[in-house]
């Protein structure tokens, strides 16, 4: 079928070739040129070039041939070959109608090359024959994004991209990096060949003793099928994944978001995430933030504000979650927005967008969220952008990496595409790092790991940030700390009395990540937890502002827990004498008691007892240690 049509084709141009005066004087060159252009028609590009090229062969000077063989390799992406002949036939003076192309597709091709003022110049040229249609709205936006070019390649950032290797690149395709909090997993999508016809699936790797990558293994049988699994986020903790499925298994649209958890050292079935999530369109590129608890993912649905769209989605207190919000017009724009990645410290948001001015394609942006919602996206800037598409950017938790894929044209036209690092520049650099805490949860007297709920709060603020489990099998745990507040830590669970524990992380200090085990009592006489976030001034035993996060978390476990009896211990370090450390310790003991009683809770069931400099749980010989001594504790009667 396809001859006859190509047969029609040339049969038809051949007769209208008399008319139309072509640069060559070969008939055998005019022949191939026609022969060619039928494949054209088809848009069977693969199979004019090499007639084209024959077509040249048989006059170097045939102009037409030169144009129509630099469109076929532009088309297919090869500008390396495709600009050669796009120049040449400029200069061999073809006819009006050539020249005015080759002018567009020159402007084109420079600008892939990151010639901008060559193609700053040639688009002009053809913006000013006055064209119609789409190649005019193309040419404009690329004079504008040349002259956007030009002017922040003088402002260019300190770039050292550098390829994982071979080890980690051992695919034709990889792409689409993710990393666990600690930096020790990587996660990716991977791919053996360049067509659709091979399978993607979601692949990981872990440093050994000596930080060196191991050879990449399949996730889980669980998540990977005979069909593609891929564009996966994963929490801080690496024990909650995200990924998209397209086929084989049930959907609610052409492609939707699966949920899994990791429990010991294996997956549970995923789960499709359901009609709040997933729709009759395209949901893909999940991001996660650090705890699990906020999703961002790119859909085509109804109700955006261009082709695809950045959505994010909550848990609500049900565990349920809710119905996606777009992120609206500071983020999204009427074309596409894609690849979203929420930085580990919940405040920075990075995605790519071709609609924005930038370097040609998709470039990479940010935008920080504040009071006022997004700011205003800024372009990451060069050479971490350029001419290509720049999707799948991964910063790490303390800002100092980044990861990404780059695409490569290679033989043949087929597409290989590698995962590397760079050094985040200071000019880009996140505003708030991050830093984590990490270990495991026991019974305290069983030595059993416990699964348990941790809570983060900002001491400032009085609100939660963050909430995550300990795993079931092994009690590990872990939680994010952003610099620039104050945090409580609360590991709670059932019958257990909970654990507090308090981080100062107003500013990047570049703190090394805490390992704390936490050793959980059982609810029964005698058992007794220090109060780490009652704060007072020093010498006074007025209660600090900032200590209203752990007064509300006492009245609440008391609230909780209505036949439990409890005492206040006031303590204090050896500075001072003794009847002076006993006053202020029974005093202290006696304004958290008063609380309790002003939130409701029976007087009857609450104690309160000054000790004093009497029970140091640490020599008094260092300034830390006598922070330890100077304490509250909680104890049950």
């Amino acid at each position: 079928m396809v001859r006859i049509l190509i047969i029609l084709i040339i049969t038809t141009l051949g007769s209208a070739a008399a008319a139309q005066n072509l640069t060559t004087k070969s008939k055998k060159a005019a022949k191939l040129y026609w022969e060619a252009d039928a494949f054209m028609q088809l848009r069977q590009f693969e199979r004019a070039i090499p007639i084209l090229r024959e077509a040249i062969a048989k006059d170097d000077e045939f102009a037409e041939a030169h144009y129509r063989l630099g469109y076929c390799l532009k088309t297919l992406r090869n500008y390396d070959d495709a600009l050669p002949h796009l120049e040449r036939a400029r200069d061999l003076n073809p006819p009006r109608t050539i020249l005015v192309n080759s002018w567009f597709h020159l402007g084109e091709a420079y600008f892939k090359f990151e010639r901008y003022a060559e193609s700053t110049e040639y688009l002009r040229k053809f913006l000013a024959t006055k064209p119609t249609g789409y190649n005019l709205r193309i040419a404009s936006e690329l004079v504008k994004d040349s002259e956007f070019a030009q002017e922040k390649i003088k402002e260019q950032v300190a770039f050292n991209p550098r390829a994982l290797g071979t080890t980690v690149n051992s695919f034709r395709l990889q792409y689409f990096p993710v990393l666990t909090v600690d930096q020790n997993t990587l996660i990716y999508t991977r791919r053996r060949g360049s067509t659709p016809q091979y399978d993607e699936d979601i692949v990981y790797t872990t440093k050994d003793e000596n930080g060196k990558w191991t050879t990449p293994q399949p996730l889980s049988p669980k998540i990977n099928t005979r069909y593609n699994e891929g564009t996966c986020a994963i929490s801080a903790d690496g024990r909650i994944l995200i990924f998209t499925s397209c086929q084989g298994r049930r959907n609610l649209g052409s492609c939707d978001l699966f949920i899994t958890y990791k429990e010991g050292d294996g997956w549970s079935v995923p789960e499709n995430m359901g009609p709040n999530i997933n729709s009759r369109a395209w949901e893909s590129q999940p991001a996660l933030s650090a705890d699990g608890r906020t999703l961002y993912f790119v859909s085509d649905r109804e109700g955006g504000l261009g082709a695809r769209d950045i959505w994010v989605s909550t848990l609500d207190s049900e565990e349920n979650w809710t119905r996606p919000v777009n992120l609206g017009p500071r983020i999204n724009s009427a074309r596409d927005e894609v690849s979203p990645f929420i930085h580990a410290n919940g405040q920075t948001l990075y995605f790519a967008s071709n609609s924005r001015r930038g370097f040609g394609g998709y470039d990479l942006f940010y935008s920080e969220i504040g009071e006022k919602g997004w700011s205003f996206p800024e372009n990451l800037g060069y050479p971490i952008n350029n001419s290509d598409d720049q999707v799948s950017l991964f910063i790490t938790a303390d800002g100092r990496k980044g990861y990404y894929s780059d695409e490569q044209v290679t033989e043949g036209f087929r597409m290989r595409s590698i995962l590397v690092q760079f050094d985040i520049p200071e000019e880009i650099k996140v505003s708030h790092v991050t830093n984590y805490v990490s270990g495991r949860v026991f019974d305290a007297e069983t030595k059993q790991q416990l699964k348990a709920t941790v809570e983060l709060f900002d001491l400032r603020t009085d609100s939660l940030k963050s909430l995550v489990q300990s795993d079931a099998v092994t009690g590990q745990y872990l939680m994010v700390l952003t610099e620039g507040s104050e945090y409580a830590l609360y590991v709670n669970k059932p019958q257990y009395l909970f654990e507090s524990l308090t981080f100062d992380y107003q500013h990047d200090e570049n703190q090394d990540p805490i390992n704390i085990d936490i050793y959980l009592r059982p609810i029964k006489s005698g058992s007794k937890t220090v109060l780490n976030n009652i704060f007072f001034e020093f010498d006074q035993y007025e209660l600090v502002e900032k200590s209203e996060t752990e007064l509300h978390k006492i009245v609440t476990f008391l609230n909780n827990n209505p036949t439990v009896n409890v005492e206040i211990e006031g303590h204090t370090d050896n500075k001072g004498s003794a009847e002076y450390n006993q006053d202020l310790s029974l005093k202290r003991a006696r304004s958290v008691h008063q609380y309790m009683v002003d939130a409701g809770i029976d007087p009857s069931r609450i104690s309160f007892q000054g000790y004093g400099q009497t029970q140091p749980i640490a020599p008094n010989d260092t300034e830390s240690n006598r922070a330890l001594n100077r304490r509250i504790e909680f104890r049950i009667q």
